[in-house]
């Protein structure tokens, strides 16, 4: 009896071509960052909130501001400024009534 191989199973499968939205990565930055606005408020403390992100999470949102070339349009227009500091590691929001620390955990 022949053994079972993983890869065997997979042999014949074609795998269909994948038309991915080339800005794909950007909107889920976009998503990510209204999900944050939602969630702030409710951990706010003095006007400043900490939230945190998986680090994947962190690192689209960081793309989708820092390295894309988002129009600004894209970025939710609550957000005043945003920009990152501490090495990196922490990104800054600001809207008219809060600051928001984005922290990778």
């Amino acid at each position: 009896m022949d053994k079972w191989c993983p890869t065997s199973a997979y042999s014949n499968l074609r795998i269909p071509p994948m038309n991915i939205d080339p800005n794909l990565h950007q909107k889920q930055g976009v998503n990510h960052l209204n999900k944050v606005l939602g969630y702030a408020p409710l951990v706010a403390e003095d006007g400043t909130a900490e939230v945190y992100l998986t680090p994947e999470d962190w690192g689209v949102v960081a793309d989708t501001l820092f390295h894309m070339d988002t129009p600004r349009e894209m970025v939710p227009a609550v957000i005043l400024e945003y920009s990152k500091r501490e090495g990196e590691t922490i990104i800054d929001l600001e809207t008219s009534d809060l600051k928001i620390e984005l922290k990778p955990i």
